[in-house]
């Protein structure tokens, strides 16, 4: 008998049920857009799947910039030892002559 402890996730037939009832729940609500009448304030949010459409537009439009932000606001690996040894250099008198 195994102690391991198995979560939900664990099985793969558990997220292919999971995967399955979100793509059912995805279709109702695309189906849904036919039907229900939304009182729109833009001309292009009459058109059906408008809303899914943006907000896959919008989340694309995020990994971009924030890929383009990378660029300029990552660190290097060894960033803070760089700091801490600095730091201890400045303490220790440039490292000469301390014990």
């Amino acid at each position: 008998m195994s102690l391991e402890k198995h979560y939900f996730f664990d099985n793969p037939r558990n997220i292919q049920r999971l995967l399955k009832v979100f793509y059912v729940a995805c279709g109702l609500l695309f189906a849904l857009d036919f039907v229900v009448h939304r009182h729109t304030e833009h001309y292009l949010e009459r058109l059906w799947g408008f809303y899914p459409l943006y907000g896959f537009v919008g989340c694309v439009v995020l990994v971009i910039v924030a890929k383009w932000m990378r660029g300029f606001l990552m660190r290097g690996e060894d960033y803070y030892d760089r700091v801490e040894l600095a730091d201890r250099d400045e303490t220790s008198g440039g490292g000469q002559g301390s014990v």
